[in-house]
Parts: structure tokens; C-alpha cells; sequence
């Protein structure tokens, strides 16, 4: 589920408001609280001799680095400065490094990593440090993911001659939702990052594709892809929608996931989902929103921390039952109750 990024919403927020200065109004109980399940995330699971966490993966190791920066950018602090150098995905920007060997055909990883490396050169910039080989990474692999279009499963809205966005990967057996959901919100924020008019018309391409492709379906949710013969909705998610469909009591569930039976094991990151809410909201900068799902979050931060966290400040699987449900306890879970904490400072109750 939180895969399937609020992408509409920011495409629209980043494309009318541009680069908002994010309000300022931060919940420092929360933020502490966020800060103790980052320190425990780090002391626990991060390797420092590879730069990678135990049990993670590519695309998981980069959306933590990711949400560590968010979190010292949030709190105007330095606790983690050197995670950025220190991880897999900041070695390889400095060593300028062959992406295309890294991501290994994936255009889905390739899309969270530009997310991450744009958040290093956040923090790099605001601490006066040079943010550009973070930057350049960026634009390197975002190249890689544009090079991935072809006319596939195309039309809709689009001319019949132009290409349809990106494949899932470069088996090029697949078409689905987060990967292009993830090429637009890159090309709509690196177009407000670099004015290149190139990343403006893949997003707008994109845009158009996504809506006209079949994926949302009559909830409002967007399904995870197109089938590869039939290029037709393979029923396999937008705010509201989401917040309506996919909760228990007011709490982020994944739709496979069953506490009581302890199959709470189909999915570990649904705080993506509150991290680009905030991202959304970020950019929107409208206090009409943000007074929207300002309680939605400030419940699943409540939620994460009396039902989610053991006694060891991990934060596990399943935030909507009591005793951690049937939860399980990855770096990956931690993370994903790290975003929806620093989610909640920003734009919760307090």
C-alpha cells in the first residue's frame, strides 16, 4: 500500500506552488520520539563497514537514509551526518559510481534512490557542505529510468506516436503504477530543482499516461499495474481513498495483512505513505490542508507508539493492533514508523 505514493497531489502541489518553504511548526515530543526509534534504528541494524542495514534491501536502505535526513532537517540537527557518505548509496554518488551495474535493472529502486539522494543534498546545502555529487548521482540514474520508456501499453491521452512511460524494469515484463508514479513526482521535483523543461514534459507525458491508463480503480485507489498482454487493469491505490479503504479504526492496514492470525507479514512500509503525505504538504503549503490530515497523522503517530514499538524502541509491522498483533521487526518496519513520527511532528496535533 504505501508504495503507492500520494503522486497526484504532489504532482499538482509541486507544479502550482513550487518550492514552498515548509512550515515551520514542529512537535518536539514527537520529534524526540522519532529521534529515539532513528538512534535505535542506526545502533541496531546499520552496518558500517557496507553501509547497508541488516535485512534491508536496496530500495529500503535508501528511502532510511532518506527519512534520517528528513528527520535532521526537521529538527535543525547534525545526529546523523555521516550516514550519508557512510551508505551504500552515498559511496557510489561520491565514487561516481556505474548506476546501471547498482540498480540492476530496477527502475523501481532507481526511483527511491533519486528521492534519497536529492534528500542528502537537502541536508549537504543546508549545512553550507556541496551537495553536488549527491545531485549528479541523481541525474545520472534519472536519465537511466527516462532511457526505460517505450510504446507499450501507450495512447490513452498521448499521441499515438509518442512512448508511454517506464518499464517496471529492464526485463521489460512489466507496467505498473509505483514506477511511473515514482518517474513523475521525480521529474516534477527535479524540474522545480533544475528548470530542465525536459523533466517538465516526462512528468506532464506521465501524468497524462497514469490517468488515462486504467490503474485507479472505483475506490479511487491505485492498482499495482497493467497485465502485460492485455495492457488492462490487473486489479492487483490517492489520499482520501486510501484513508477510507485502507485503514482499521483510523489506522494505516495493509489489505492482506490479519493481526489476529499474525499474518501481519505482507508489507513493512506503509509509512511512506504519512512520509509523502508530509512531503505533499510540504509543498502545498496551505494550512486548509494540513488542518485536513493533521489528526489522520497525529493517529498514526500515537498508533506506531503505544501499539507499534516493543520495549526495545523497534518499531514493527503492524500499527493498528494492540501488543504489536502479529507484527515482525526489519529495519524496515523501524523506518517506516520513523516516517510517520517525524510526519506527525510536522503536521499532527502536538
Amino acid at each position: 500500500m504505501a508504495r503507492f505514493l500520494t503522486t497526484a497531489f504532489v504532482f499538482l502541489a509541486t507544479i502550482s506552488a513550487g518550492f514552498a518553504s515548509p512550515q515551520k511548526r514542529q512537535c518536539q515530543a514527537t520529534l524526540d520520539i522519532a529521534l529515539s526509534v532513528a538512534q535505535r534504528l542506526q545502533s541496531h541494524y546499520f552496518n558500517a563497514a557496507n553501509g547497508q542495514y541488516t535485512g534491508g534491501s536496496l530500495w529500503t536502505d535508501a528511502n532510511t537514509v532518506e527519512d534520517l535526513h528528513n528527520l535532521m532537517l526537521a529538527r535543525g540537527s547534525d545526529d546523523f551526518s555521516t550516514i550519508g557518505a557512510l551508505s551504500t548509496i552515498g559511496r557510489a554518488a561520491l565514487a561516481n559510481a556505474d548506476w546501471a551495474s547498482i540498480l540492476n535493472g530496477s527502475n523501481d529502486d532507481a526511483g527511491w534512490i533519486v528521492l534519497a539522494l536529492w534528500k542528502i543534498a537537502d541536508y549537504k546545502s543546508s549545512r553550507g557542505q556541496d551537495p553536488s555529487p549527491y545531485n549528479n548521482a541523481a541525474s545520472n540514474i534519472y536519465n537511466i529510468i527516462a532511457g526505460q520508456w517505450d510504446n507499450t501499453c501507450g495512447g490513452g491521452e498521448t499521441a499515438i506516436n509518442e512512448r508511454s512511460p517506464v518499464w517496471w524494469s529492464t526485463a521489460h515484463t512489466y507496467k505498473n503504477a509505483i514506477t511511473n508514479e515514482l518517474f513523475l513526482l521525480t521529474s516534477a521535483n527535479g524540474y522545480l530543482r533544475n528548470n530542465n523543461p525536459t523533466y517538465l514534459d516526462n512528468a506532464q507525458k506521465t501524468w497524462n499516461w497514469l490517468k488515462a491508463s486504467g490503474m485507479r480503480n472505483s475506490d479511487g485507489l491505485w492498482n499495482d499495474g497493467l497485465d502485460f498482454n492485455t495492457c488492462q487493469n490487473n486489479g492487483q491505490r490517492s489520499l482520501d481513498a486510501t484513508i477510507q479503504r485502507l485503514t482499521n479504526n483510523n489506522i494505516l492496514k495493509e489489505s492482506c495483512d490479519n493481526a489476529a492470525s499474525g499474518g501481519a507479514v505482507c508489507n513493512q512500509d506503509q509509512g511512506l505513505w504519512t512520509k509523502h503525505l508530509q512531503y505533499y504538504l510540504d509543498m502545498a503549503n496551505d494550512s486548509t490542508r494540513t488542518a485536513k490530515y493533521s489528526p489522520f497523522l497525529g493517529s498514526q503517530t500515537s498508533a506506531v507508539f503505544h501499539f507499534g514499538t516493543n520495549a526495545d524502541n523497534d518499531v514493527g509491522s503492524v500499527w493498528y493492533a494492540p501488543n504489536q498483533g502479529g507484527s515482525i521487526f526489519t529495519p524496515k518496519t523501524s523506518a517506516s514508523g520513523l516516517e510517520a513520527h517525524v510526519s506527525a511532528a510536522k503536521y499532527g496535533p502536538c
